[in-house]
Order: structure tokens, then sequence, then C-alpha cells
């Protein structure tokens, strides 16, 4: 299934957790000393809805405070303050959509190599990631593996079920991404 497919497909817990993590991605490394990492609020508020509206603006508050420059943490603040006050409805599907566009874009933003194809995030998105940089097509196979991950948990399930899987891969995800624009900063330097 593509992306599309997936997030059309997702429930409301899928589509919190997969938005959070796509989110956290972008964020650059904090900067030691520093508290947590600020969107660890929103990780539990993927598993029990009825914390999201606390936990949200408590995410907004915890990255306000924090010196994320650039234009990344500046877009994922927007996306927080756009969030749903609600864990439900297609509201929160759209704020997930938008999630997984800024990850991609974050990430063809980091790649080395031009796209050889127009528009590859939306090819991406559609399940068609030839002519996509690694970067990219990485971030989409990440993003695709973890709502396949979300999407197969069975519905008995308890809430926290798969979270630490998925905070692992989008942790490994942060990390590629940048490894990646460390050796791009030097590389123009």
């Amino acid at each position: 299934m593509s992306l599309l497919d997936l997030i059309a497909a997702a429930d409301e817990r899928g589509l919190a957790a997969a938005a959070v993590a796509c989110l956290e991605r972008c964020l650059p490394q904090p900067v030691p000393g520093t508290g947590p990492d600020p969107l660890r609020p929103l990780w539990a508020a993927c598993a029990e809805p009825r914390l999201w509206p606390a936990r949200l603006a408590e995410t907004r508050t915890a990255l306000d405070a924090l010196a994320h420059p650039g234009e990344p943490a500046a877009r994922v603040r927007d996306l927080l303050a756009a969030a749903p006050d609600e864990r439900t409805g297609e509201e929160l599907r759209g704020w997930a959509d938008a999630c997984s566009v800024l990850a991609l874009e974050v990430h063809l933003g980091h790649d080395m190599t031009a796209p050889a194809t127009p528009d590859p995030v939306a090819r991406c998105r559609a399940g068609d990631p030839s002519g996509a940089g690694p970067l990219l097509a990485g971030e989409a196979a990440r993003q695709t593996a973890i709502l396949e991950m979300l999407a197969a948990l069975d519905e008995d399930a308890p809430a926290t079920a798969g979270l630490r899987q998925i905070r692992d891969v989008s942790t490994e995800g942060g990390r590629i991404l940048r490894a990646a624009a460390a050796r791009r900063g030097r590389v123009r330097s």
C-alpha cells in the first residue's frame, strides 16, 4: 500500500503516533543540557486519547521554550499549533498527512542527490520512490513501515502496544537525518 492509502486507512492511534514520529524526525538534535525531548508528552497521548489536549498544550510550550533554530523547527511549531485539540476525526487525518509531507520535504532538502523526477515527494507518497534520493526514499519507507506496524496491531492489544518499536524506528531515522545534515554542512563549508 502507498503512504496515501495507509494514512487513509489508519485508526486514530496510528495517525497520532505516525504524525508525532514524523515531527520528531524533523527536529534537530537537542542542545546538550536541555530538558527531555519536547515531543515526549505527545507519545503518551498516542496511547491515551483523553490525554491528548493537555499533552498537546504541554508539547507546544516545551517546544517554544527550546532554542531550535531553522526552518524545520519552525514548521514543526506551526504544525503543532495546527494540531487538532481532540485526537479524533478527519482533522487528525489531515494533520497526520501534513506531518508526513513535512518529514518527506525535510529529508528531500538534505538529500545530496537531486531528484531525477518531478515532484518526488508526491511520487513517494503514491508508492513510487524511483528517482528519489536515498534520504527521501528511506523516509518514505520508514513512514510506510511505521504505519504498517500500527495497522498490524491486534485491536485487543494494549493501547501502548507497538509504540516503543515505533519510537525506536523514528529515533534511528532522526539519527540518519542528522548525520546526513552534518555531512552536507561539511561539504558546503
